[in-house]
């Protein structure tokens, strides 16, 4: 759309409290101003020592999102694909390692030629060269970068300097500052109170950036005074002061915020183009079906992470863009399987119509996943086995349809008799944990006239993957014999990427991660297909009971 020569940079940065929702606020924006026809992508910078998330458990920071390129990154890389409708990659997440990383690696080679390495010009420089680098292709328009944290953090000042340093350097009519911060509300004396944003964005200020929006999130309207009040003491116009009210869920943030010109005041702050009105009818259809389904069903997800939701965020996110294309309510019952037994599964998994059994790591919980899928076969519920999901399934059916009582995988069992999930070859000799898995897109060739062929009314698809462990096809021939059959290949290497059980409904293993690739324009089909299993076994059940 534009014809500059040079990307505009949004930097979005926070106060006052974490989890104000920044990726979402982000990810709005991004999705109202690539509605108007601008180019957009979003990156992340986060402030933490770790080279990246992978290596994090789920329970220190939520999911670990993995791009097409293979970079395990911040789950809000998916709040950005999902929104935006479009890929990210290696490139749109940075972390404190990488930057600290890469500077000692060109200390170690001589590359600063003998000079004191500092935070300021080496670590700033780096971060700026990585900021740059989506912008160096003339992809974008505009590049919307978060800043982890919340300002006042010791380790955010060195991105927080970075970006006082490139604005002077872009040209302040080339980028701006988006402020995030909070307005709470003291329910005592039933007011909402500005003085942690004052005290925030003076923080900003100290640090040499004078915000140009300030975004707030409230639990109630702020009204015309409070927002004059925020404007006078954070040096903005009022109507630079944007609210951000909690919502019934985060894809009405887009609207909320165009509601009040967000999107325009940016463009003109920007000094681009705000004639073309965005194009919102597909998001608006969304919402519409979402908030009114015509049907409801009830899906387990079983893990051992779901005291924390945001450890499974992809799938919840896919579970409701499926659901919302079918005009159906999914329902999710969230079961940690650590606590699933033999004799209680059946009240655990009492009137659930369909199960997820979720990706993981490590043998804790491990059975309660094995007998949920034992449960799903034998009583016909649909079951959609993702990654370990996929290995568990294979577990199941070695022990109890195959007889081999101590068939396990490598990683849970180095002294199995009858290994069915095994390392691979490459991976035999790896002794460090990050990045070294099977990671990224990888192309899959699945059976003709198969279920996942229909369902993707496609035999060659590419799925993101992360994994270490594979499908031993040493016992393929003796599964496949007594019914549980691999419909999906990789052609490279042969690797099993998909199992389906076929005396049952729906039984379907995937070896990668399709929740990776549903957005809200494109939701996956194979939790589409998922939610319409799962209807039909509710619908046959009901019959069934006033037979």
């Amino acid at each position: 759309m534009s014809d500059q020569s040079s990307p505009k940079y949004i930097f979005v940065t926070g106060g006052v409290t974490s989890s104000l929702g920044k990726g979402i606020v982000a990810a709005s924006l991004g999705m109202l101003l690539k509605a108007r026809g601008y180019r957009v992508t979003i990156q992340k910078l986060d402030p933490y020592i770790n080279v990246d998330p992978g290596t994090l458990n789920p329970y220190e920071h939520g999911e670990c999102y993995v791009t097409e390129d293979g970079a395990e990154t911040d789950l809000d890389l998916g709040h950005y694909e999902r929104f935006l409708n479009s890929p990210t990659s290696k490139n749109n997440n940075v972390t404190t390692g990488k930057i600290y990383q890469t500077v000692i690696d060109k200390e170690r080679k001589g590359d600063f030629l003998g000079k004191t390495v500092q935070i300021i010009p080496h670590i700033t420089n780096e971060i700026k060269r990585r900021i740059k680098i989506l912008g160096k292709k003339n992809e974008f328009d505009i590049i919307i970068t978060e800043i982890g944290g919340t300002v006042g953090d010791i380790e955010s000042l060195p991105y927080i300097e970075t970006v006082r340093q490139l604005r002077w350097e872009l040209g302040y009519q080339n980028s701006l500052v988006i402020h995030l911060t909070l307005v709470p509300y003291l329910a005592a004396s039933g007011e909402l109170k500005t003085k942690p944003s004052q005290h925030s964005v003076r923080q900003l200020m100290e640090n040499g950036l004078q915000a140009n929006f300030l975004v707030c999130r409230t639990e109630h309207h702020i009204p015309k005074e409070v927002r004059s009040k925020l404007a006078l003491f954070c040096n903005l116009n009022i109507d630079n002061v944007i609210e951000s009210k909690d919502l019934p869920t985060i894809y009405e943030v887009p609207l909320y915020l165009h509601k009040q010109n967000f999107d325009s005041l940016v463009l003109k702050e920007l000094g681009l183009s705000s004639e073309t009105k965005p194009d919102l009818k597909q998001w608006n259809s969304f919402l519409q079906k979402y908030k009114n389904p015509k049907s409801k069903v009830e899906i387990a997800l079983i893990g051992k992470y779901v005291s924390l939701q945001d450890s499974y965020k992809s799938i919840v996110e896919a579970l409701i863009h499926a659901g919302a294309y079918s005009d159906i309510k999914v329902n999710i019952r969230w079961i940690y399987s650590g606590d699933l037994t033999p004799e209680n599964i059946s009240d655990y998994l009492h009137g659930v119509n369909g199960i997820i059994i979720a990706p993981g790591f490590g043998d804790r919980a491990i059975e309660g996943k094995i007998i949920s899928c034992q449960y799903a076969r034998i009583n016909k519920i649909p079951l959609l086995g993702i990654c370990l999901g996929m290995q568990v399934s294979v577990i199941e059916f070695a022990r109890n349809v195959l007889g081999y009582k101590d068939a396990d995988s490598i990683e849970f069992n180095s002294q199995t008799t009858h290994p069915v999930i095994c390392l691979m070859e490459e991976q035999k000799n790896i002794t460090n944990k990050g990045g070294t898995m099977r990671l990224g897109a990888w192309s899959c060739k699945l059976k003709k006239d198969s279920a996942l062929e229909k369902i993707y009314n496609n035999q060659e698809i590419k799925e993101r993957h992360r994994h270490r462990y594979e499908f031993n096809s040493e016992y393929l021939a003796e599964f496949e014999k007594n019914g549980l059959e691999a419909i999906g290949f990789n052609p490279d290497t042969g690797l099993v990427e998909a199992i389906i059980i076929n005396e049952h409904p729906f039984f379907i293993g995937v070896q990668y991660h399709p929740e990776y690739k549903s957005t809200v324009a494109s939701p996956h089909p194979l939790f589409s297909a998922l939610i319409k299993a799962s209807q039909n076994y509710q619908i046959n059940k009901v019959k069934n009971a006033k037979k």
